[in-house]
């Protein structure tokens, strides 16, 4: 939920994986059902970091924090759609793909280039653009990264079934593994030897 656009919405305790079993009104109740334990366990700590890195995840990135409604169109001249769903294959989803009952896997590419507002001093508001893949299946499914420039590359920022993986480049097209009820999220960026030869060299290629 933290990664969905909009305003986050944690309950205290959350952060620390504190449960009231199931109880949505538990404020009226003075007991283990609505108390908050601050002594951490191993899991709660780590638990913890894994939602810290979340929330920056969500404040260093523009297009997760829009206050428009996406258009599902270009925007601005952008090369690609503010928003696209994708299946498997790294494509847009079809229709028959939406109405499938079958379909257990899907992927949100948002565009950072295409968010279509301004900041507070009236300065086009951009950001690097992310892949939310989802897989909602008990099966492991293999995902095809979206198109992406010749000098860009696909950066794995997180991994729920590994938070703690390193992170990693891949190219488009290239498959990326999601683990069974998980999410990945990855953003793109172009390679750094590029970014050090366009800073090298001028708009004709002159050094």
């Amino acid at each position: 939920m933290l990664l969905s656009v909009g305003v986050p919405m944690l309950s205290g305790g959350d952060e620390v994986g504190r449960t009231q079993q199931g109880n949505n009104n538990a404020y009226c109740q003075d007991n283990e059902i609505s108390w908050t334990h601050w002594d951490l366990g191993a899991d709660d700590r780590e638990f913890l970091e894994f939602t810290r890195r979340l929330i920056k995840i969500w404040k260093e990135h523009p297009v997760l924090r829009r206050r428009k409604f996406f258009q599902g169109r270009r925007i601005r001249g952008a090369e690609v759609l503010d928003i696209a769903w994708l299946d498997p294959s790294g494509r847009e989803m079809t229709d028959a793909m939406w109405n499938s009952p079958d379909v257990r896997c899907l992927g949100v590419r948002l565009n950072g280039d295409a968010i279509d507002e301004v900041n507070e001093r009236g300065e086009r508001i951009t950001g690097e653009t992310l892949v939310l893949l989802l897989n909602a299946d008990e099966s492991p499914l293999s995902f095809a990264l979206p198109a992406a420039r010749r000098e860009e590359r696909w950066e794995m920022l997180i991994d729920t079934a590994d938070p703690w993986l390193p992170s990693r480049r891949l190219t488009a097209g290239e498959r990326y593994l999601l683990q069974a009820r998980s999410m990945a999220v990855l953003r793109l960026n172009a390679r750094k030897e590029d970014l050090r030869r366009s800073a090298d060299w001028g708009p004709m290629g002159v050094y």
